[in-house]
């Protein structure tokens, strides 16, 4: 009895957040180990689907970096990155668009399905959700130093969102799980960073929460220690001060353009945690790091 007593407590701890929350669209980047863990991606389906059930509107967007990796290799395409982004000819969009829109898109689908959830799979070519033209990486050359466009190829960075596909879906009780991929001004077929989606989605829909999935607890400070909040001052000193650097400066800048567009908390977590989601959602704590405008 004090065992059921202690969940009743729980799930009452819980009452004020899926109040504040009720009705509400929060846009969820699922990527990293969650999506390679067996036992992650079951319970990250769970979580959305309980999302779900409270009255919750959750929009998923996926990455899916390492099974592109795993397909490639498998078919003898050698990759090439520059500062992290992925050099993408026809034949690495073509697998792109493969595994992205194909295969790891419908395993999320299926997996939130089987769990009761009412999940449709899409990429952002379908209903125009996403407009794009071909990004292409200005640096310094080390010879001159001076700029030098680095052409990635196809590689998109988003001129539009047109959110109606995912109005349509939410009022149909859908839940939407989106590949990061899009059509080009020339009608190709373009890849794109999922982070960039998921703030760009979340910017359009003017949702409550972008909450950006990763394999780190958060953002750091100097002593390496996780800071739970950041304002935008706050985190554009870090920036300047080269403590946010790497694979997480794009990352709390994609926060940072999202609060800018109108999504009121942003959130990077570490997807390693089992129900990650919900701990950051229905908890006063949380996890990770909460970045908000001030």
């Amino acid at each position: 009895m004090e065992k059921s007593i202690q969940r009743a407590e729980t799930l009452l701890e819980a009452l004020p957040f899926i109040r504040n929350f009720y009705d509400k669209t929060l846009v969820i980047k699922y990527g990293g180990h969650a999506m390679v863990s067996e036992e992650l991606k079951e319970n990250f389906a769970r979580d959305i689907v309980m999302m779900k059930y409270v009255g919750i509107n959750p929009v998923v967007v996926h990455g899916g970096g390492p099974q592109i990796g795993e397909t490639l290799l498998a078919l003898g395409i050698e990759s090439e990155f520059v500062d992290g982004q992925r050099v993408t000819d026809q034949a690495t969009v073509n697998v792109v668009e493969m595994v992205l829109g194909g295969k790891v898109n419908k395993e999320i689908v299926s997996l939130i399905n089987r769990h009761g959830g009412n999940a449709v799979g899409i990429t952002g070519k379908d209903g125009g959700l996403l407009k794009a033209e071909r990004h292409r990486k200005i640096k310094k050359s080390a010879e001159t130093d001076r700029p030098e466009i680095i052409d990635l190829g196809l590689v998109g960075e988003i001129t539009e969102v047109n959110p109606s596909i995912l109005e349509i879906l939410d009022h149909n009780e859908f839940i939407p799980v989106i590949a990061p991929i899009a059509r080009g001004d020339n009608e190709e077929t373009l890849n794109i960073n999922a982070d960039f989606v998921a703030a760009r989605i979340a910017s359009a829909l003017q949702a409550e929460k972008l909450i950006l999935m990763t394999d780190t607890e958060g953002v750091k400070g100097k002593n390496g220690a996780l800071i739970s909040e950041l304002t935008r001052t706050r985190a554009n000193r870090l920036i300047r001060e080269n403590v946010i650097r790497d694979g997480m400066l794009p990352k709390v800048n994609c926060c940072l353009h999202a609060l800018k567009a109108g999504v009121r908390k942003t959130h990077i977590i570490d997807g390693r945690l089992k129900h990650a989601l919900l701990l950051e959602i229905f908890t006063e704590k949380g996890v990770g790091t909460q970045i908000v405008e001030k």
